[in-house]
């Protein structure tokens, strides 16, 4: 991220901010399991982002903006392909993948 201040040459690099989330999905149907792995495939198309999951979550690693987008845009297609969906997402400002 570059930040320009008032002078055309001075501005700062900030370095892009990692953030760590853990998603857990609750579609409240008797087909839930396919409503997961429909998010969780959709969630790995984006490359950029680091996906991983077991039994109990998703774990998504990358960029804050990115991870934030991504999430946004999955997010809102699962509560349009089944509104009865119940979505628990913990947040950690760092890579916690070693945690």
């Amino acid at each position: 991220m570059v930040i320009h201040l008032e002078s055309p040459t001075l501005f700062f690099i900030l370095p892009a901010m990692t953030v760590s989330v853990e998603i857990s999905q609750y579609p409240l149907t008797q087909d839930y399991v396919g409503h997961i792995l429909n998010f969780i495939e959709r969630l790995k198309k984006h490359t950029e982002l680091s996906v991983s999951s077991n039994h109990l979550s998703t774990q998504v690693f990358g960029e804050y903006a990115i991870v934030m987008d991504a999430l946004k845009t999955e997010m809102e297609t699962s509560f349009l392909q089944h509104p009865d969906t119940v979505i628990v997402v913990k947040f950690i400002g760092k890579d916690a993948r070693n945690i």
